[in-house]
């Protein structure tokens, strides 16, 4: 696993799976954290398989969710394919509030 980001408690780390994120995401470390995992997810081959893992993401936090809803359009912009999502518990709750479950390939528990 390669760290990609560690700042005010959030850390990006990548490897052959993909992106992992853990902290409390907030507006603060949003953007610096979309625009870090876009830039990995641009230097990845097109047709790569990833996943997206943010079980590490304890706290409920719409940023967290805008950060994977950009990573998943830069990857379609890319032509780097989501194989999976992994979201801890309470994103997995908002996620289903939002409706953004039947647009990201959401793995069924948050242990997947």
């Amino acid at each position: 696993m390669s760290r990609l980001l560690d700042r005010n408690g959030v850390c990006l780390t990548a490897g052959p799976e993909g992106l992992a994120v853990s902290g409390e995401v907030d507006f603060d470390v949003a953007a610096l954290l979309a625009e870090t995992g876009t830039a990995w997810l641009a230097e990845q081959p097109a047709g790569t398989r990833v996943t997206l893992d943010l079980r590490g993401v304890d706290r409920v936090s719409s940023a967290a969710l805008s950060v994977l809803l950009e990573w998943t359009r830069r990857a379609r912009v890319a032509g780097v394919q989501i194989e999976r999502v992994l979201l801890s518990s309470p994103l997995l709750r908002l996620t289903r509030v939002a409706g953004l479950d039947a647009l990201l390939p959401v793995a069924d528990s948050p242990g997947a």
